[in-house]
This record gives structure tokens, sequence and C-alpha cells, in this order.
């Protein structure tokens, strides 16, 4: 018997260790949030499909007015079509050493039934919530793969047009869908430290 629970203790001991170790390893989400900072720069080492769809899958999992889920994704993985495609411009250097770059695109129209008619016909109605559906998918995108141990960085596209224009033109989007903004990410090859953004003047108790 003692035997037994001496050899039930050694094999306690060697897992524990390793279950810490596990736990110390995974991020909180609060961790996640304060820590993520904006990547530019990486170091061209490709990015998996496991860790885009996971990523992709986090996008998904956000807040979207009523259940409409308007986002829409690109994914640009090749590096001579990431060239192609994001390799102009000054800043471009963030899009060419990227892993992948995500664009994520919102589709402003959608077939539906007219609100509390449910015998009648759909029509193509618009999302007028896309924007904030998709700002939200972005959102979690960019903490995603901060979770991951990568790095990202929200480049603006709509409401510039001529940022709009170009994208869509070159990745064949439809005329109702539309590129919120576009993502590079990657394997960082910089360690920029997180901004302290908390300023308690900037909240108001009860009203204004």
């Amino acid at each position: 018997m003692k035997r037994i629970f001496l050899l039930a203790a050694m094999i306690a001991a060697s897992i524990l260790p390793s279950c810490k170790a596990q736990e110390t390893a995974t991020p909180s989400a609060l961790d996640v949030i304060m820590t993520r900072t904006s990547i530019r720069s990486f170091t061209g080492e490709a990015v998996s499909k496991d860790q885009i769809e996971t990523i992709l899958k986090a996008g998904m999992a956000a807040p979207t007015a009523m259940n409409g889920q308007p986002w829409r994704f690109v994914v640009v993985t090749g590096k001579d079509r990431i060239a192609e495609i994001f390799g102009a411009g000054p800043r471009s250097g963030m899009f060419t050493t990227a892993g992948a770059v995500i664009v994520v695109c919102g589709q402003t129209t959608m077939m539906r039934k007219p609100f509390g008619q449910p015998d009648a016909a759909e029509v193509e109605m618009p999302n007028i919530f896309w924007y904030e559906d998709c700002s939200a998918a972005a959102e979690n995108i960019l903490l995603a793969t901060h979770a991951l141990g990568l790095g990202a960085v929200w480049t603006a596209g709509y409401p510039a047009e001529e940022r709009i224009a170009p994208i869509a033109s070159a990745l064949g989007l439809p005329a109702n869908v539309v590129p919120l903004c576009i993502i590079p990410i990657g394997v960082p090859a910089e360690n920029p430290q997180p901004k302290d953004k908390w300023k308690p003047e900037n909240i108001h108790w009860e009203q204004w």
C-alpha cells in the first residue's frame, strides 16, 4: 500500500508542474486586452491555416445586431499576391513582411423578410449596422491574434473611398461588400510596449 501511495505521489509531482506551466502560459482575457498593441513589422514567417481559422472563429464570435452577421473576410496568404495588392505605398512593409492579410468586409445589404411580416417575400434591405458589427469582429481578430503570440495592426479602409475602391477592385468584391479594414498578421519583428490609455477624466458617472 505504501508503495502505491508513493507511486501516486511521484506521478502527481511530475504532472503538477506541467499543469502550472500551462496555466501561466495561457493569458487571461484581461491580460490579452491590456497587453495588445499594434505590430507593424513582421519576420515574414508564414501563419498556419489553423491559426487563421482560429482567429476568424474569434472574429465571427463578435456581437452582431439582430444576429445579422454581415461580416465577410478575404484572406490573402501568397507572398506575390500580397505584394501585388498591398505592396505599394510608403507603409507597404507591414504587408509584405506579414504572414497573411485579412480584409474585414461588410455586406451592406441582405435579403430579408420585412419586419413583422413573416409571410412576405424576402426583399433586399440595408444592413444599417454593418460597420459596427464588422468593427467588433475586427477587434476580436486583433485580440485573438495577440493571444496566439502573433501580431497585427488595424489599417483603415472604410469610409475613405480612395482606399476602398482599389482594394475592392483588386479583390473582386461585389458591389454591396465594402472593405472596412485591412489587417496584416504575422510573427512580430518588434516589441513595442502597450500605451496606457486609462484616463479617468473621460468617464462621467450618472450624467455628463
